[in-house]
């Protein structure tokens, strides 16, 4: 007989279905309290509430795990590549010898956006945020390819429509960047690989030959694969409400961009750089600022260290730190910032204030510290974490389709006036 919850209520007794997760995760379904009791459940920002049954990504908070359809980030980050955890996400399997060749040539032939969306970067003005252009353009190629409107793409359509989305970040990023320098864009380059190719486009120049660094190429995938899922996320879960609406995919991605946008979701590794100058401008003493974070009276915070979810440590943290160090070393980097950056991260990995409560650097310090060592400015942090959790969108967005999930309808608990009688405006 299977788990069942009791809840009492106005002198009855309701059961409720308890479900049981692969990973031994478990929930009680209340997805007919209302129709049985009447009664709704208040949880505010949902934390303690599973929207969907999914199969993508399984994160356990309190150990430190994360996994892509049952394979262990680390195992992932050591020996795939990004396009293959992007195959990975989207259709469930590692993809074969043949399957991720036919994958990579699928792109290739995708890779050019319309030349009218250059016009776009005409009329944004020259102070415009990445992400606010990033997601305008997103959104407007459902515009360029009106069949992806089509709820009721045939299984071919669909799968062009990921390949085209797929296929055109990476030059709608380079672009982005591109433009910001006042530099004429690049065009893709088939001959290389997803990574490789977009790299080329942001750090090639049309008046020389580039060669980009394997350490590079390493390091960015290693980040993309990090950032390629997270469950369900503030931006994750905008997706999937947005496409349960029966939206096309490009502008259910695009209001995915938007929701990442926000500081306290995707802007994180730019708000560790801004932390890291604001602690150089002032002289660049570390130990004062360490001892403002352990003020409880004092509301200075420091950003990257801690994640609200990993309660120990974020297992993402500990792959980039090596890349992040390769990185370093291979450029030989003199930036008074990073240098800032070394130090805390020292201090966070020694102190007893910091070790006790874990707070450990996470993801997003070691982002966005590779970054800037690349060269690319803080603004465009956040678009490249979108570069990367493009797949991962993708295949929550298809899964919920693919499922028939109902249409998102959260309830409230009102809370406002009750019956009010209409003054003429004469008499207000």
């Amino acid at each position: 007989m299977s788990e069942t919850a009791e809840l009492k209520l106005d002198g009855k007794s309701i059961q409720l279905p308890v479900l049981e997760g692969t990973e031994n995760e478990k929930a009680i379904d209340i997805s007919k309290l209302r129709d049985q009791t009447g009664y709704v459940t208040l949880d505010s920002g949902f934390k303690n509430t599973g929207a969907t049954k999914s199969a993508i990504t399984f994160l356990d908070g309190e150990k430190g795990i994360l996994k892509y359809r049952g394979y262990g980030i680390e195992e992932l980050a050591e020996k795939s590549t990004f396009l293959e955890v992007a195959y990975l996400l989207i259709y469930g399997n590692l993809p074969t010898k043949t399957e991720i060749e036919d994958f990579q040539r699928k792109i290739s032939r995708h890779t050019l956006v319309h030349e009218d969306m250059k016009k776009f970067f005409d009329g944004f003005p020259s102070k415009s945020h990445p992400m606010g252009q990033l997601s305008s353009l997103v959104c407007s190629l459902s515009s360029f390819y009106p069949e992806s409107l089509d709820p009721h793409q045939t299984k071919e359509e669909f799968e062009l429509t990921i390949i085209k989305l797929l296929a055109k970040m990476p030059t709608i990023v380079s672009w982005i960047y591109k433009k910001s320098l006042g530099h004429p864009v690049l065009y893709p380059q088939n001959k290389y690989d997803y990574v490789s190719n977009f790299l080329y486009m942001t750090f090639g120049q049309r008046t020389e030959e580039i060669t980009i660094d394997p350490v590079v190429i390493d390091a960015m995938n290693k980040l993309l694969i990090l950032h390629a899922d997270h469950e369900q996320n503030c931006s994750t879960s905008t997706v999937r409400i947005v496409g349960s609406s029966d939206c096309n995919l490009y502008a259910s991605i695009s209001a995915g961009v938007s929701a990442l946008w926000g500081p306290l979701h995707g802007g994180a590794n730019q708000a560790v750089i801004e932390m890291l100058e604001k602690i150089k401008n002032d002289g660049g003493d570390v130990d004062k600022w360490v001892n403002k974070a352990k003020d409880k009276n004092d509301s200075f915070r420091l950003m990257g260290f801690g994640h609200r979810v990993y309660k120990n440590f974020d297992p993402r943290a500990k792959i980039i730190k090596k890349a992040c160090d390769d990185i370093l070393a291979k450029l030989g980097i003199n930036d008074p910032v990073l240098d800032i950056a070394k130090k805390l991260e020292e201090v966070a990995l020694n102190d007893p204030y910091f070790v006790d409560r874990k707070l450990y650097p996470n993801v997003d310090f070691y982002s966005g510290i590779i970054y800037r060592a690349l060269g690319f400015p803080t603004e465009m942090f956040t678009v490249l974490f979108a570069l990367g959790r493009l797949p991962g969108w993708i295949a929550q967005w298809k899964e919920m389709r693919e499922n028939k999930e109902p249409i998102g309808r959260p309830r409230q608990i009102y809370i406002g006036e009750k019956d009010r009688t209409f003054v003429d405006i004469a008499s207000r």
